[in-house]
């Protein structure tokens, strides 16, 4: 299908995060002929302002305490501190690598036209960018997300700043508050603690991470207490004001607290207006663009993925669905994507991996006396010794039949998750799980322990 004379492309991206970028390569892998345009970098948020950067300042601040205790192991080092220019060089480094080989492997496809400009949809077939107008056979939207606020909080960029200022943030601050206490929170939380500013967050909800499943919450909260990291569960937030040195957040509770800043860490809201969405006639819900099971909106020709859509907020889940977009736009059959089945990290210390179903929620969809729950303490296991980290396995099993939800906490946990991953997708029975033979020691027997356990068999468990 090449671009035919008329100057019809056969598929018009906008958008190149992800989302954007993966439904490019995977479309001209398959012979489609297509425009990616792209206001910023390739990449988006997540090679520029979200999971490279962050991950990199915590590998950083993993550093900094190894560094710390270093005597604990028998080490002799001192910790110099944090240099805060190097840190982002290191960082921007990692960056820049990425960066480059993303842009060599789209400019090598032949069948692609990247187009650098804000694209606007003026037509359910057309994209139009710079007074250039580039029509589709079929247009992709994947305008993705920004860093949210709450109703009267201005982020100002200086004292009262986002994740995308937090990110570039040219000195290390004494203390701060982090308002929101879901992964991007507890992120910053942990590589700031790293660094050595002293936080507290803020969540309205009861616990961190109000996502995961509750006893997951339970030992990122245990963990955060000996890491001295503050928190305010519960408590919602109902002001900012300036002070000499900093900000006084207010809770509604009455509680105040001071600090040199605060970093609002809210979530994500999709990036939809004034793009032209709603005026050509694509169904928009509080920002996000709607569609179907097979990521197609109400108009035959327009389809959307990644952020810009309610789904999880993930850079895998942006291309997966990228590539089941271009794929049935090449005409393959395609299925829908299990959103169970998708691995979640949050990249904290102690990380937290997780897939399927939390507890509370298999027993709302098998019934509460259809569910069983086995706990694995991971910190017993030798590697966790040798590491000096905590952590838990929780598993759980509809009654007779598969592991339907796997979650972890601990050091390197997230390099655990690929194998969580098949359990669930492949709905394995605990038994099945139990007759692997988990290598030792190692971080991943942790959860070979906890399949043994729930297969009737434990080994290491005592009593």
């Amino acid at each position: 299908m090449e671009n035919s004379a008329d100057g019809v492309y056969d598929v018009v991206i906008l958008g190149g995060g992800s989302g954007g970028y993966s439904c490019a390569l995977r479309a001209t892998q398959l012979g489609l002929d297509v425009v990616l345009i792209e206001k910023g970098k390739l990449g988006g948020t997540c090679l520029h302002n979200g999971c490279i950067p962050t991950k990199a300042l915590l590998h950083a601040g993993e550093v900094a305490d190894e560094l710390r205790r270093a005597e604990s192991y028998g080490v002799r080092a001192t910790f110099g501190g944090v240099d805060i220019a190097g840190v982002h060089e290191y960082k921007d480094g990692v960056i820049a690598g990425l960066y480059k080989g993303l842009q060599g492997t789209l400019k090598a496809r032949k069948n692609l036209t990247l187009v650098e400009g804000e694209g606007r949809l003026v037509s359910p077939t057309e994209v139009e960018v710079g007074g250039v107008r580039y029509q589709g056979r079929q247009v992709v939207l994947a305008t993705g997300s920004q860093p949210r606020s709450l109703p009267g909080l201005t982020i100002d960029g200086n004292r009262v700043i986002s994740s995308d200022h937090a990110l570039f943030l040219d000195r290390i601050p004494e203390s701060a508050i982090i308002l929101g206490g879901g992964v991007i929170g507890v992120e910053f939380a942990s590589a700031w603690k790293s660094f050595g500013v002293d936080v507290t967050v803020v969540e309205g909800l009861p616990h961190l991470v109000p996502a995961e499943d509750v006893d997951i919450s339970k030992s990122l909260e245990r963990a955060f207490r000996k890491r001295k990291i503050k928190f305010e569960l519960g408590s919602r937030f109902s002001g900012v004001e300036y002070t000499e040195s900093g900000v006084r957040v207010s809770l509604e509770n009455g509680k105040q607290i001071e600090a040199e800043l605060l970093l609002v860490a809210v979530g994500r809201g999709p990036v939809s207006a004034g793009l032209g969405y709603e005026e050509t006639g694509v169904a928009v819900e509080r920002g996000h663009v709607v569609v179907d099971e097979l990521l197609r909106t109400n108009l035959p020709t327009v389809s959307a993925v990644g952020d810009l859509i309610p789904t999880l907020q993930l850079a895998h889940v942006g291309f997966a669905e990228g590539i089941l977009v271009a794929e049935r736009l090449a005409g393959l059959p395609v299925t829908p994507i299990d959103y169970d089945g998708v691995a979640r990290v949050t990249y904290c210390e102690p990380e937290i991996a997780s897939v399927g179903l939390t507890e509370a929620k298999a027993k709302e969809v098998y019934g509460e006396d259809k569910v069983v729950v086995s706990k694995f303490n991971a910190g017993s296991t030798g590697k966790s010794k040798i590491l000096k980290t905590a952590g838990d396995v929780k598993l759980v099993q509809v009654v007779d039949g598969p592991v339907v939800g796997l979650h972890m906490i601990g050091s390197r946990m997230s390099e655990q998750i690929g194998e969580a991953q098949l359990i669930f997708n492949w709905q394995a029975l605990p038994s099945e799980v139990a007759s692997l033979i988990h290598a030792h020691p190692t971080q991943t027997e942790a959860l070979g322990e906890a399949h043994l356990a729930l297969a009737g068999k434990p080994l290491h468990v005592h009593g």
